[in-house]
């Protein structure tokens, strides 16, 4: 009976491989391929990092995971954690040590099933962060696309002839540094991805329009060669050493008790990643045909189980990806084999196919990194915020501003104070309800408990049973409360007494009586 099973699930993998999963892997494979170059350009890792973390995230946690759809790969959400990373720790080292130790969080949240814990940060401060990592990712490459390829193109440069600080001279210092065959090459690009996502993908879901960009902007790139003043620089195309395995070694643990960034930067790898795991997660298992819910905890182990090889073997974060996932969902994946399909491929290309990548120009990259941070940051997305009311806008709006002036984990925990005040100002409103009535020849009040009455709604019940004039009648109603602090009782108790020194009629409906505490 059991070989009978095993039998007919190996079957069924092995017909879903063959007629949707290969392919599919295939498709995944060239959507991400550009991606992880793009990646590791935009975070300021090596080029060979984006590739390690796609091929774990493949091979490593697409075998773990319990989802049969989603992809895992490096992340365009954090690209610029990654970048202040490797600038603030001065050694690279010390970042792919913080990567590993982020998955071991990873693994530990997982194993803890804390897995729902995204779902205690307000949705427009999760919003609000993609939004400015899609501004940030947006802004940095614009030097690339341009071919400027100094480091001070926000300061010396641009941000200089923006507020005309001897702006003629920066314009011409910027002008020798540009490359017009790049931006030529940018140029077209762009029109190309454009074009082929309004009006062939649709047609040809088969071809992914990253996988058009980079074939047509590699080889516009290649004709330039024969153009002196067109030609591309060499550091202007992708550079992977041959081998890229001759000089590893396993990262050194020596200084990390020593640096507060690498604890630093675990952590906020680990939340980030987390969170844009299983956001991405929730969206690809609406994809699915079969309707299959991935288990969250599960997913955080195979995530952190990932980015702790993909740290140790020089690879960037890993995270599910929105793009992977619903590329491999469009292309008729079935099973997990797909994602571990694309794994393989990438492993080829490091092994056997480096002088094919290295002719791919970084701003064809750039522009691929640009229509990711554009879906990060879409207008329509904003809009729709906008529309939801203040209540959600301003915790959005101040978590964008926040991250772009602060960092990402500063802005977060701004993002979510500030919404906390929107919910303490709604539970010091919502505490009751308070209705007047004329019944002959006095004042009837109705106070109304909410369903939950905290110690917030203290001053404001106090306040307003001060306020009632004498010789009315009061009825206080707590039948459909469930919960009722114990400082709101307390001053139902000690209204008693003023209610009968200002001869008011007081009833109480399921109001528990407590004990206070006299002064004699």
């Amino acid at each position: 009976m059991i070989m009978h099973l095993f039998n007919r699930k190996s079957k069924y993998y092995l017909f879903a491989f063959l007629k949707h999963d290969l392919k599919a892997g295939i498709t995944v494979f060239f959507v991400a391929l550009p991606l992880c170059l793009g990646i590791s350009l935009a975070s300021g890792a090596p080029v060979y990092a984006g590739l390690v973390a796609g091929i774990i995230g493949g091979l490593v946690v697409a075998s773990i995971s319990g989802s049969h759809l989603s992809v895992s790969g490096p992340a365009a959400g954090l690209t610029a954690v990654c970048a202040a990373a490797i600038v603030e720790m001065g050694s690279i080292e010390l970042f792919f040590i913080a990567v590993s130790m982020a998955g071991i969080l990873q693994i530990l949240l997982g194993a803890f099933k804390l897995g729902g814990f995204t779902h205690l940060i307000p949705s427009s401060v999760i919003k609000g962060m993609l939004a400015a990592i899609g501004i940030i990712l947006i802004s940095k490459q614009i030097p690339i696309l341009i071919g400027y390829d100094q480091p001070d193109f926000w300061t010396n440069e641009l941000f200089n002839i923006i507020t005309f600080d001897h702006a003629f001279q920066h314009i011409d210092n910027l002008y020798r540094n540009l490359s017009a065959g790049v931006i030529i090459t940018s140029v077209f690009s762009l029109l190309v991805l454009m074009s082929w996502k309004k009006w062939v993908a649709s047609k040809l879901p088969m071809i992914p329009t990253s996988f058009i960009t980079v074939l047509f902007g590699t080889l516009l790139a290649i004709s330039f060669n024969q153009i002196d003043f067109l030609r591309l620089d060499s550091k202007q195309f992708v550079s992977i050493p041959e081998n890229v395995f001759v000089n590893f070694k396993l990262p050194s643990l020596k200084g990390v008790f020593d640096s507060i960034a690498v604890w630093k930067y675990a952590i906020i790898i680990t939340v980030i990643a987390s969170l844009e795991t299983l956001l991405s997660l929730e969206a690809v298992d609406k994809l699915d045909p079969q309707n299959r819910i991935t288990p969250q905890n599960r997913e955080l182990i195979a995530q952190g189980t990932g980015n702790f090889f993909s740290g140790l073997l020089g690879g960037l974060p890993i995270t599910a990806v929105i793009v992977r996932g619903s590329a491999n969902a469009e292309a008729g994946a079935r099973t997990r084999l797909s994602g571990i399909t694309h794994g393989v491929w990438l492993l080829l290309v490091l092994l056997i196919a480096i002088p094919l990548v290295n002719s791919i120009p970084y701003c064809v990259l750039a522009v691929i990194l640009i229509r990711t941070g554009y879906n990060l940051a879409k207008p329509s997305m904003i809009k729709s915020v906008y529309q939801q009311g203040r209540e959600q806008f301003l915790p959005f709006i101040v978590s964008v501003i926040a991250i772009l002036f602060t960092d990402l984990l500063i802005g977060v925990i701004i993002g979510i104070v500030y919404s906390l005040y929107f919910i303490i100002r709604h539970t010091y409103r919502a505490g009751f309800t308070m209705r007047e009535e004329m019944e002959g020849a006095h004042k009837h009040y109705y106070m109304e408990l909410a369903m939950n009455v905290s110690f917030l709604n203290k001053k404001r019940i106090k306040q307003t049973l001060d306020a009632i004039p004498p010789y009315s009648v009061v009825e206080i109603n707590g039948m459909d409360s469930v919960y009722i602090d114990h400082d709101i009782l307390e001053i139902v108790q000690e209204y008693k007494t003023k209610a009968r020194n200002k001869h008011i009629e007081l009833i109480l409906k399921k109001i528990p009586a407590v004990q206070i505490i006299e002064l004699h």
